[in-house]
């Protein structure tokens, strides 16, 4: 084992630069610009923009746990636009069947305002999903249970050991689905080569290999710490009315959420006993969200982190 693998915490600095696996690629989002690269048949395709940050044009947006709330709905938005670039890049003959409210859309709009709808649309499912997942189905669970339904402490402690079963249960079963492998390599490729440019190593195939492909600074991490926030900020609902508790847990997501980011945030630039402890579930939780890549991944992931790294050293500082 490799020193970078045993201390993989251990590096040279912590860069902001961040990435998401795609189908059969890579995006990377750095300070200034974001950069997608996919492998297909006829080699890599590339496409990079610069980026524009709505906290430049309202700097209220860029306040601590205000922020949070923002990088998240930005972060969805993106990440589905890069999937699906990525995923018309396949051919096809393998392309997915679009379902009806695809078709619908496409029907009855220009190209244009179809691909804005489409988005839209996938995210507002990609929240509503979230909420049945992680605020419902708990919430109508623990509200079975005789014993604990009419204490409210104890319900909310119930209401999120049930988010944590449901998230380890609903990542381990997409984990089994065979596009998914692929595209969990792909996750690890990601960090593999954001710990080889943090540790300041050239980027190379073997050196990314080497590298652990568990990073603290992760969204699948993200998700693990949003749950344990979630426990402490909903412990000020009292109600045990599970209509009610639904209700205001919903309302309480942007607080959730603007306290799990900025916990991220503090863990991501320290390295000590508490950080380490604190994100430890996260990284755990990667082994499943997490494959080794092949060579061919490691490489597009080395070609999108090296077309976003900024041309001024330290400009991309965590």
């Amino acid at each position: 084992m490799s020193k970078n693998e045993s201390n993989p915490s251990q590096c040279g600095f912590r860069t902001s630069i961040g990435g998401q696996a795609l189908i059969e690629g890579i995006m990377m989002r750095g300070p200034f610009k974001q950069a997608i690269v996919c492998r297909t048949e006829d080699g890599l395709v590339e496409k990079v923009e610069d980026l524009k940050w709505i906290k430049d044009r309202y700097p209220v947006l860029g306040w601590p746990f205000v922020r949070g709330i923002i990088v998240f709905l930005d972060s969805m938005i993106k990440g589905v636009k890069a999937l699906t670039f990525s995923a018309e890049l396949i051919p096809e003959d393998e392309e997915y069947e679009p379902d009806k409210i695809d078709q619908w859309i496409e029907n009855h709009f220009s190209a244009e305002k179809a691909q804005k709808l489409i988005i839209g649309v996938a995210v507002v499912l990609g929240i509503a999903l979230s909420v049945a997942l992680f605020v419902i189905l708990p919430a109508f669970f623990a509200g079975l249970i005789g014993g604990v339904k009419q204490d409210y402490l104890v319900r909310n402690l119930v209401e999120g050991l049930f988010k944590v079963i449901i998230l380890i249960f609903y990542m381990f079963l997409v984990s089994k689905m065979k596009e998914m492998k692929r595209l969990f390599s792909y996750h690890g490729a990601e960090h593999k080569t954001i710990f080889c440019y943090e540790h300041g190593n050239e980027l190379t195939v073997d050196n990314v290999r080497k590298e652990s492909r568990f990073h603290p600074r992760c969204g699948t991490s993200f998700l693990f710490v949003v749950i344990m926030i979630s426990i402490i900020v909903n412990s000020v609902v009292t109600s045990t009315v599970t209509i009610v508790r639904i209700l205001l847990h919903i309302l309480l997501i942007p607080v959730v959420v603007g306290f799990s980011y900025e916990f991220n945030r503090w863990c991501g630039a320290h390295d000590n006993v508490l950080s380490a402890i604190l994100s430890a579930p996260g990284k755990w939780l990667q082994k499943i969200t997490t494959n080794e890549p092949d060579d061919g991944m490691i490489e597009c992931a080395i070609r999108a982190l090296e077309l976003v790294i900024p041309e001024e050293k330290g400009a991309d500082l965590w």
